[in-house]
């Protein structure tokens, strides 16, 4: 056999071996939730619904990763803001969330694969067992969110 004939059939070989074993394969997206309590501690304050966290995941190991608030949606900060009014209100629920949570410990329920991968949705719950979420919701700080259409934070009444 010739060495080009041998690499095509080492190819269709490796193909089909794929096309057994990925369907097989769980899809991360598709993980089940994990519902915890996972204690952590805040270590950046990101904007109003994303938090840095360092959960403590087994005995004396960490790790550090990124923690969308559960079902609820914050203005967009910065350069991603669609109006000034946005970025008013981006910086107000950042500032919130930093009076709750920065450099805090924390504990993580609910904790889900984000749909955009790179993080992690959870419910992040005070020591005090107060909801996170729904203390920036009781703020006008942030809309509900359930994963579809976001409401969006520019063009109304208050802008």
């Amino acid at each position: 056999m010739r060495p080009l004939s041998i690499l095509k059939h080492l190819i269709l070989a490796a193909a089909g071996l794929a096309a057994i074993a990925l369907p097989l394969l769980p899809l991360r997206a598709h993980a089940e939730p994990f519902a915890g309590p996972v204690p952590a501690h805040v270590t950046d304050v990101i904007d109003g619904d994303t938090v840095k966290v360092e959960a403590r995941i087994w005995l004396d190991q960490s790790i550090v990763t990124t923690v969308r608030l559960a079902e609820i949606d914050a203005p967009e900060i910065g350069a991603h803001a669609h109006c000034t009014s946005e970025r008013d209100k981006a910086d107000a629920a950042k500032a919130y969330l930093e009076t709750l949570v920065a450099d805090r410990d924390v504990t993580l329920r609910e904790i889900k694969n984000d749909k955009y991968g790179g993080r992690v949705d959870a419910r992040v719950v005070l020591a005090d067992g107060r909801d996170v979420s729904d203390l920036m919701l009781a703020k006008h700080l942030a809309n509900p969110y359930g994963g579809g259409r976001k409401t969006p934070w520019c063009g109304l009444a208050a802008d």
